[in-house]
């Protein structure tokens, strides 16, 4: 993240003009975010004082899930993102240690709805990557008497990605932002990489986003439109497929402009992700 940070910082500098050692100065300064970063340190000097052997682990805060979450990536996405290929074993370790973390040791009354949903999606993510990084802590969790030749055969079977419906639509949820958060920036070459096999290139793309900037001169990102209020689902189990609407954040809250698709669940579970097949762009 900091190397991806200062390399974003240093072509914003070079297009104003920064000459190179006020550029290597300013670099400095930039590192990856730390989230809450005083009161986990002050929490841990207290911690300390009565717990010294705690020393030899100082606290270092991260942002990793977060990250991904308000991105709205998949772990392929954010491992190319971030040009992790080569250590992308350890990002999906770390990611199954803080699914357990999150999991395990905060009480069931202090999770929030959402955070049961981010929980739900970390969990199914991390499983689908590579789900033997939580067979054995589940078996562990909630022990069961089987043979060695059972526990093996449960550990090759990785579970549909729809089985479970919590994280299922938290994938769909971040599927769709990801392309509201695309079409925000305008990047319409990267939302035809996404979708022109169902026939959303980056014309149709352009075309769509070209008639939405007419009439509005922002697309909202935040966190409202991202809520659950702003995404309909209506699940048509008979035709094997889930009809989604995300509609659009505008500036005046008229919320007649979105995008609709249709979410194959058999490919889903194929692939082990959210298939979307865009279908329209435009007002309802």
């Amino acid at each position: 993240m900091q190397n991806k940070a200062r390399g974003e910082a240093v072509g914003r500098m070079k297009a104003d003009g920064v000459e190179y050692e006020e550029r290597m100065e300013r670099l400095q300064e930039i590192s990856y975010p730390k989230p809450l970063e005083e009161l986990l340190w002050h929490a841990y000097g207290v911690y300390r004082t009565s717990h010294p052997w705690v020393g030899d682990h100082p606290v270092s805060p991260k942002s990793v899930i977060r990250d991904m979450y308000e991105r709205a990536l998949s772990f392929t996405e954010f491992t190319s993102w971030y040009e992790l290929a080569r250590t992308e074993g350890i990002v999906l370790r770390y990611l199954a240690s803080a699914y357990k973390a999150l999991d395990h040791t905060i009480p069931d009354d202090l999770k929030t709805e959402d955070l049961e949903d981010l929980i739900a999606w970390l969990g199914e993510m991390v499983r689908q990557v590579d789900s033997s990084l939580l067979d054995e802590w589940e078996q562990l969790a909630n022990p069961e008497v089987q043979t060695a030749e059972e526990a093996q055969e449960k550990a090759d079977q990785v579970k549909p990605v729809t089985a479970n419906a919590r994280a299922f639509r938290v994938l769909v949820r971040n599927a769709l932002f990801r392309r509201v958060e695309l079409a925000a920036l305008d990047n319409v070459a990267a939302l035809g990489e996404l979708d022109a096999e169902s026939g959303w290139d980056a014309d149709a793309w352009g075309g769509a986003m070209d008639a939405y900037w007419d009439e509005y001169d922002d697309l909202g990102t935040g966190p409202d439109a991202r809520g659950p209020k702003l995404l309909s689902i209506e699940e048509d189990a008979a035709h094997g497929l889930w009809r989604v609407r995300q509609t659009f954040a505008d500036p005046n809250g008229d919320h007649d402009w979105g995008i609709s698709a249709e979410v194959d669940l058999a490919a889903s579970d194929e692939e082990g992700r959210a298939v979307v097949r865009v279908t329209s762009v435009g007002q309802l």
